[in-house]
């Protein structure tokens, strides 16, 4: 089975991802790794990407589409892949439908983690970690037990990360309001869209995806 798994940074995709290869075998495809990844390898996109790369100049719909093509191919994806990052425009779209039709391979749901981004505002600008053993709390869903003492190590220390603010949130949730707008119609007109609630808790997210996987879900 393959899939497009879509949600804004914070939404939970990579949680889910990590849970379906858990449980079901599928492997998790983020153009970044697998462009570092190819690079590194020397293949013969790779081999393209990093001239381009090198020069400064970004890489083309034809080299990413080249480095999936590369990545399909190999033994682990047989059982199902989770594409994260691509496709972001129509064009990309119809590379991939190409792509997996080449291999007699096709795409089976575009699921999208619909969540409020004021929510998810709130969600991801509370987040803090121990920064000695990096257990993680939140100002709203979970302080620690003993204010200012971690749970786990009893540390004294806590860390943000610097991007964890709202106006930074907001600017990547419209930056992917942008990058999905334009594929959504295009999987909508082939009834591959399905949307699950990522504000849900990761347990009930999971369940939601498990029946669309399943085939229990409809619309």
């Amino acid at each position: 089975m393959n899939i497009i798994l879509l949600g804004p940074p914070g939404a939970g995709k990579g949680t889910q991802a990590s849970r379906l290869e858990a449980a079901r075998g599928m492997v998790q495809l983020s153009t970044g790794d697998m462009l570092r990844a190819a690079v590194k390898a020397g293949t013969p996109t790779g081999i393209k990407a990093k001239a381009v790369m090198e020069a400064g100049e970004l890489v083309s719909d034809e080299i990413v589409s080249g480095i999936i093509g590369e990545r399909l191919d190999m033994a682990d994806t047989a059982t199902g892949a989770i594409f994260d990052g691509y496709p972001r425009t129509s064009a990309q779209a119809e590379s991939l439908e190409a792509l997996l039709t080449e291999r007699g391979r096709k795409l089976d749901y575009v699921i999208e983690l619909h969540v409020d981004e004021d929510a998810l505002v709130e969600r991801i600008t509370g987040r803090f970690t121990c920064a000695k053993c990096g257990a993680g709390y939140h100002d709203t869903f979970k302080q620690p037990v003993v204010a200012d003492t971690c749970d786990v190590c009893g540390s004294h220390e806590f860390k943000r990360r610097p991007d964890d603010n709202a106006e930074t949130v907001r600017t990547r949730m419209a930056e992917y309001r942008a990058k999905t707008a334009p594929i959504l119609p295009f999987y909508e007109a082939r009834g591959l869209v399905r949307h699950v609630d990522g504000m849900a808790d990761m347990d009930e997210v999971t369940r939601q995806i498990d029946a669309v996987l399943d085939g229990a879900a409809q619309g």
